[in-house]
């Protein structure tokens, strides 16, 4: 009997599987994350989220919070 050729979801399960029992859950993880190559612009997003704030700014932020955590 000859052996069919595996589709892309039967290959993908296949290969969870022997990375899960050779690497565990974590190693499984922390090795497909070796091959995420992320979206977007790291630089611009944060750029607009946070504008450009000098280090007086940043201080008193940092102030601010702490005040209002502690009353």
């Amino acid at each position: 009997m000859a052996e069919h050729e595996k589709t892309l979801e039967e290959i993908r399960e296949t290969g969870i599987r022997a990375l899960i029992t050779h690497l565990g859950p974590v190693g499984m993880i922390r090795f497909l994350q070796q091959f995420e190559t992320g979206r977007g612009d790291y630089t611009t997003e944060r750029e607009q989220l946070l504008g450009d704030p000098d280090l007086q700014t940043l201080a008193a932020e940092i102030q601010r919070r702490q005040h209002d955590s502690s009353s």
